[in-house]
């Protein structure tokens, strides 16, 4: 009896540890974070990618009037003033308040960050990541590479430097 007892124990650390090591692997991407298949984040889990210009039109346009989908911009506010993706909000990244900001907002949207070409929307991944953002995606290659595709942006006219300050809050 005790021999069997014995096998029965090490079957069942066996299947445990086979259990623990697909669920482990099986829920993360190379890079360690939790990944989740479709169109929402699942409780619990974090959609952090990256979209070349095509696929971020694409984002946008299935997410034409969804109030939980908000597009950022993280360039300065004359970048922002000399073209922009339509319905994008400004978080200047070189901004001291930048990571308080984006504590700040909801972290239950679903956001797609730009920035110039790519660098600073990239660091502000990391930091939504840190931050617990179930799902953002960064464009890579910012607005100079949606220009390059020729999708279109939106101009600010800036007529005063009071125009400036009123985009940066």
């Amino acid at each position: 009896m005790p021999k069997m007892s014995k096998n029965l124990m090490l079957l069942a650390l066996a299947v445990s540890l086979v259990i623990g090591v697909v669920l482990v692997v099986g829920g993360c991407n190379s890079n360690g974070t939790e990944t989740s298949e479709g169109t929402g984040a699942i409780a619990g889990t974090q959609i952090i990618e990256s979209l070349t210009p095509q696929e971020a039109f694409t984002l946008i346009q299935d997410n034409l009037g969804n109030p939980a989908f908000v597009i950022l911009d993280v360039r300065t506010p004359l970048e922002f003033a000399d073209g922009h993706i339509e319905n994008s909000i400004l978080r200047d990244y070189y901004s001291t308040t930048f990571r308080d900001r984006l504590d700040s907002l909801d972290k239950n949207r679903e956001y797609l960050i730009y920035c110039q070409t790519g660098m600073r929307s990239g660091r502000a991944l990391a930091i939504m990541e840190e931050l617990s953002f179930l799902e953002v995606y960064n464009m890579l290659g910012g607005i100079d590479a949606w220009q390059e595709a020729a999708l279109p942006i939106k101009q600010h006219v800036v007529t005063h430097e009071e125009d400036i300050i009123e985009l940066a809050d």
